[in-house]
């Protein structure tokens, strides 16, 4: 399995949400690649958003799947986005794409092409602690799958 993680913002090397995002990395047997992306020009909200849009977009050309973490989004328990990934991998897909917007969000477009929009809970995250956040989850989703006891019910 192929995994990219396209987000907006770059993780300030060495924080502590950058060395747990390297700890879940480093355990996880799936390809795991990142794609740091930036809008340099200052743009309006609504325009960045979009802008944003396309440069997660691009970064997750060749995807099978693509899933935009966001607040609107779906909450699956552990076991549940496992399951979702599992039956991904059973219909032959190989390569996701999770998207990260920046400050403002994921533009409503890019949301509708998602083919799973993901929230990780009605409370409001710090888009740089999603990482590691997304990164435990893609490990207990592969021990969840691999019948391995990390993950207890």
């Amino acid at each position: 399995m192929q995994v990219i993680l396209a987000a907006i913002g770059k993780i300030k090397s060495g924080s502590p949400a950058a060395q747990l995002f390297d700890e879940y990395k480093k355990r996880l047997p799936w390809t795991l690649t990142v794609k740091e992306l930036d809008e340099k020009k200052p743009l309006p909200s609504a325009q960045r958003m979009e802008r944003e849009a396309d440069l997660l977009l691009a970064a997750c050309e060749g995807a099978d799947r693509i899933i935009a973490l966001d607040e609107r989004g779906k909450e699956l328990s552990s076991p549940q986005f496992a399951k979702q990934i599992g039956d991904w991998q059973q219909e032959g897909m190989s390569k996701l794409a999770f998207v990260i917007g920046g400050q403002d969000g994921l533009s409503p477009e890019l949301r509708k092409k998602a083919h799973l929009v993901l929230c990780f809970g009605k409370l409001t995250w710090p888009h740089m602690l999603v990482r590691p956040l997304l990164a435990e989850q893609l490990y207990r989703a592969h021990t969840i799958l691999t019948n391995h006891p990390y993950h207890r019910e």
